[in-house]
């Protein structure tokens, strides 16, 4: 097919990229995994289609992951000149995925080229290797293949129905049927029971848009203070607490839900830590100062660090939390961030790491402990809110306490460490989770991108990368449970096995 395939599936890979926020050029990435598929069909050994698959994978998460680097000008502790290193080197641990999609793949071929069979295993693997990526090693679900169908509405809707990963692997089905039409491979009769199978599915993925909200609904109002993360040290809080107080807002008729981003509150706020903990700065002051924006009904959600100690009173750990106080300067709530970010929030294998002079990217001496996991939280006039913390949001299935299934939820996010292309991928996948679970999500981060986002995935209101500014709109309503939010990641196994189950009758027909 080429005499170079390793370096034009590299080359797919990066275009691939592109299909993805902040580009969105969807239409060249479904081309680019056509050519991929391509590539690994005609490998002749299956460690050709390792190779070719590997490749592929490499250059697409190197330039689908080059925030990364960023994330390395704000910690002394290690070099910086790493981060320039450190997107490729997460791709060539990425890469293993697609490399394992595509040996699954190569090995179900039949005959010199594709066919519908192949097309929906191929498929059918990705769904596997993508799930995998999820959990493996504490998981990197960043980016899935779904995603860069966020800007076109009507297909993103089908993650209602079958989520994240069973999207992602009909859309590498889809780019297998590309390479079948202009081959006539694909009979008449086969391309009008795919069209009319992906309208029926959209028609039922589509519940129409969101009820409005009454005119005396709660209101919501996102702050984002646009402090940039070398502006976050101990010192500065006076201004940074003036910049969320202002732009706050005053109380009005309507009960506001005011909402404060991660990151950006450095001194503890709750009451029971030994006096030392606190310095010169009283959490009951902290607190005054921080809910003077509250009138009678409002109420405040803030990210914030919590302490843990042992019996003697000494410092064991921290979490990163986020409170909920009242306007009489309580804290009636808190969440405990749960999936965690290796190398961020806490360091593995610290016994062999800290000797060879690397350490956490966030600053300070204590490793985060993870949390319970998903909660909804109780927050008084406003009901059930469900709280998912910065990188908690990319994971499909796993962002909502089902027992107890909240009205929306709160994604506050520190997106200073990402860079340029970070934040808008970072927005991109909460508005996928938004379709999935049928509830609308709410972003605050520090300097970009803040949004609310209505359950249907549509933006109703967004503060610009690199600005201050708030949202203020009526608190958005959330649609009926979706097919997807009862099914789980079950819907992606049955997928799964559907697509595997047609291949095989369809093979079974041509014997």
């Amino acid at each position: 097919m080429t005499r170079r395939p390793a370096l034009v599936a590299l080359l797919l890979g990066v275009a691939a990229a592109c299909g993805f926020a902040p580009l969105e050029l969807w239409w060249l990435a479904l081309a680019a995994f056509a050519g991929w598929l391509a590539l690994v069909h005609a490998a002749p050994t299956l460690r050709q289609a390792l190779w070719r698959g590997y490749a592929f994978g490499v250059g697409h998460f190197t330039i689908n992951d080059n925030w990364f680097q960023h994330a390395f000008t704000f910690q002394d502790k290690m070099p910086h000149a790493l981060g320039y290193l450190a997107p490729f080197a997460l791709a060539l641990y990425l890469a293993v995925f697609p490399a394992a999609a595509a040996g699954l793949a190569w090995r179900m071929r039949r005959g010199t080229a594709p066919d519908l069979g192949w097309v929906m295993l191929a498929g059918a693997c990705w769904i596997a290797t993508e799930w995998v990526r999820s959990w493996l090693f504490t998981g990197y679900a960043w980016d899935p293949l779904a995603v860069m169908w966020v800007p076109v509405q009507p297909v993103a809707w089908l993650a209602s129905l079958v989520g994240t990963y069973a999207l992602s692997g009909l859309t590498v089905a889809l780019a297998g049927l590309l390479l079948l039409v202009p081959r006539r491979a694909l009979p008449l009769g086969g391309v009008v029971l795919a069209a009319a199978a992906l309208l029926g599915a959209q028609a039922l993925s589509y519940r129409g848009p969101p009820p409005a909200a009454a005119p005396d609904a709660p209101r919501v109002v996102v702050v984002q203070p646009n402090v940039p993360q070398d502006q976050r040290g101990e010192s500065d809080q006076a201004m940074m607490l003036a910049r969320l107080t202002r732009l706050s807002g005053r109380p009005g008729a309507a009960p506001r839900l005011v909402l404060w981003p991660e990151g950006v509150i450095r001194d503890f706020i709750e009451d029971d830590y030994p006096l030392w903990v606190y310095g010169d700065t009283s959490p009951w002051v902290t607190r005054a100062r921080m809910t003077a924006v509250l009138g009678p009904g409002d109420m405040l959600m803030t990210g914030g660090t919590a302490l843990q100690f042992d019996s003697r009173g000494e410092v064991t750990g921290a979490t990163n939390s986020v409170f909920v106080l009242d306007p009489a300067r309580r804290i009636r709530a808190r969440y405990d961030k749960a999936h965690l970010v290796p190398y961020g929030e806490y360091l593995p294998m610290p016994w062999l790491l800290k000797p060879l002079g690397l350490a956490r990217l966030v600053p300070g001496d204590l490793d985060f402990a993870p949390g319970p996991g998903p909660r909804t939280l109780a927050v008084p006039g406003f009901g059930a809110i469900g709280v998912q913390l910065c990188y908690e949001i990319i994971f499909s299935g796993e962002v909502v306490d089902r027992a107890h299934r909240p009205r929306l939820l709160f994604n506050p996010s520190n997106d200073a460490w990402f860079g340029t292309w970070g934040p808008p991928q970072h927005l991109a996948q909460a508005r996928l989770r938004a379709i999935e679970e049928g509830l609308p999500v709410v972003r605050a981060t520090p300097n970009g991108i803040s949004a609310v986002i209505a359950a249907d995935g549509t933006l109703l209101g967004t503060v610009a990368h690199h600005l201050g500014g708030a949202v203020d709109v009526a608190l958005p309503p959330a649609q009926a449970a979706t097919l997807f939010s009862q099914l789980g990641n079950a819907a992606a196994l049955l997928v799964g096995l559907a697509l595997v189950a047609g291949a095989v009758a369809l093979r079974a027909r041509r014997r």
